[in-house]
């Protein structure tokens, strides 16, 4: 376009080059947008999930568009795999800048049909991996005395629908670690945020409300832009949480 830019969102998306990013559940849906977004802007960016083949498929995305990015297979349920994946961001990068936490699980049903091993999954997952990962986070972001941490909740964070009681409870458990971390941290220069989207057309979604019209859900992409808006934020802001909805959806 003469006399302006051919991408007419190039002015808004953050420079991140040479920054080092970790995305969680990055194998597919939001957390692929994410990584993608972030590599995009020239962040290097390490990509974490329990499947290989769904990494590798994300991570030659990235390195078709420009970007850099590697791949560690972890459950982040479990404490040594997590361990191990920041061992390795240490060994390879020496630090850590930008955390993603997006991992997640869902078992949706009646709560009578919602056995304790679904319910501790999701807990496992969904809540403790945020802890872990945000605490090793922080043995690399603490020396350095800077870094961002952005965990992906959900409206039911706030919400609570039927026949999704184990998954609210775990995403009401993300949105109260984001606050107390949030709290904790800022006087190292580290801060804390939680994006809480509504229904987003992904598998998981498909599945637990399958009575949404798929055309009116969000896409993975509005929330990859929502982590890059906090990104791009001036040095004298911050945004503690972002409720994203679907238009036609119930406001607040």
């Amino acid at each position: 376009m003469k006399g302006g830019s051919a991408d007419p969102d190039a002015s808004s998306r953050p420079k991140l080059n040479g920054k080092i990013a970790l995305v969680t559940g990055a194998g597919r849906g939001i957390g692929e947008e994410i990584a993608l977004s972030l590599g995009r802007a020239g962040a290097f960016v390490f990509l974490c999930a329990r499947t290989e083949s769904q990494l590798a498929k994300v991570e030659n995305k990235i390195r078709r568009i420009g970007g850099r990015a590697e791949s560690v297979t972890a459950d982040v349920s479990r404490d040594d795999d997590v361990k191990a994946l920041f061992e390795t961001i240490k060994r390879r990068k020496k630090r850590l800048d930008i955390l993603v936490n997006n991992a997640g699980v869902g078992h949706f049903g009646p709560i009578e049909d919602c056995t304790a091993a679904e319910f501790d999954e999701m807990m496992a997952v969904n809540a403790r991996g945020v802890f872990i990962c945000c605490r090793e986070a922080l043995r690399l972001m603490s020396p350095s005395r800077g870094g961002v941490i952005i965990n992906i909740a959900s409206v039911l964070g706030i919400k609570g629908y039927a026949g999704q009681i184990g998954y609210t409870a775990s995403k009401h458990a993300v949105v109260g670690v984001t606050k107390a971390l949030a709290a904790e941290v800022r006087s190292h220069n580290i801060y804390v945020s939680v994006i809480l989207p509504g229904g987003v057309d992904t598998e998981m979604v498909r599945l637990s409300r399958p009575d949404l019209d798929r055309k009116s859900l969000l896409k993975p992409g509005d929330v990859a832009q929502a982590v890059m808006y906090l990104l791009s934020l001036s040095p004298r802001a911050w945004v503690d949480s972002i409720h994203i909805r679907r238009r036609g959806s119930e406001p607040f």
